[in-house]
């Protein structure tokens, strides 16, 4: 029996003190976001394409147009915003930086409110740049992750290790590895470790430059490194950057490809926020 004031595991409700929150902070986002020379953009919710960007199908929630063709309800807003822009709206503008409040929606109930940004050609310091400023602004300077996934790509091409090892950080299995430079790898964590890369083959040393170059031109104080950061995170294949407060992912980003396009962007997750400055409050 479904009660008459039940919601479905994993939608959201607001109210009181945290209606307030999120509103102030969505408020606050699109004024800096504006001030910083983005565009609004607000998505449709259903979606011909959004299967497109995932490996694993399985979260998509599907219907049917008035024609019988599949939609999917919108479950991510990168590759939505990227295609928009590049395929229907680039005749009318000129715009190469948009920013977007709005929900995802994932099989079976899951809602997740975000604000986001994507620059077309967009560089990876700037979007974290932005990022960083926008956490600021509503009150936080969470812990900084960077890694670069295409480090563990070539690992697993070039030299076995397997990515479920990976992914589940199994630092034993890792080590274990018959391979001179890798506990070195493993030990890789702050700033000061991508000092001397000598010890490293130069297909993973140039993927390990190209952290510490973004490391020195984004001068986060509260930053860690994690060279063997793998997650299949759809079109990323390269530097990409996590957030954490207390072990809650408050955003992350990154340079990816889609359709051919080169770009930058991150999504900030609104429920997390909320939930860091209700803390912070009490």
């Amino acid at each position: 029996m479904i009660f008459g004031h039940e919601i479905p595991s994993g939608s959201k409700l607001y109210f009181g003190a945290s209606a307030k929150i999120k509103r102030e902070i969505e408020f606050v986002s699109a004024e800096m976001l504006g001030n910083l020379g983005f565009e609004e953009i607000v998505t449709p919710l259903f979606s011909y394409h959004q299967h497109e960007s995932f490996d694993d199908q399985k979260p998509l929630i599907r219907l049917n147009d008035e024609e019988n063709h599949e939609v999917t309800l919108r479950a991510d807003s990168t590759a939505d915003v990227v295609r928009i822009v590049t395929k229907r709206l680039g005749r009318s503008t000129e715009s190469k930086k948009w920013f977007y409040i709005q929900p995802t929606v994932s099989f079976p109930t899951k809602e997740q409110y975000q604000i986001g940004a994507e620059v077309i050609g967009g560089s990876f310091e700037e979007i974290v740049k932005t990022t960083t400023l926008l956490l600021k602004e509503i009150g936080t300077q969470p812990v900084m992750q960077i890694a670069n996934i295409r480090i563990p790509h070539l690992l697993n091409e070039k030299y076995g290790v397997s990515l479920e090892v990976l992914k589940s950080m199994h630092v034993e299995k890792i080590i274990e590895i018959d391979l001179p430079w890798i506990e070195a790898l493993v030990k890789l964590n702050s700033v000061n470790d991508l000092a001397d890369l000598s010890i490293f083959p130069d297909d993973i040393k140039a993927e390990l430059e190209k952290i510490k170059e973004a490391v020195s031109r984004v001068a986060y104080s509260n930053m860690v490194i994690s060279p063997l950061f793998y997650a299949k995170m759809r079109y990323y294949d390269s530097l990409t950057f996590r957030m954490f407060e207390n072990n809650s992912l408050l955003a992350m980003g990154g340079i990816y490809t889609i359709d051919g396009v080169e770009a930058a962007g991150f999504a900030l997750y609104t429920d997390e926020c909320i939930t860091s400055k209700m803390n912070k409050g009490k």
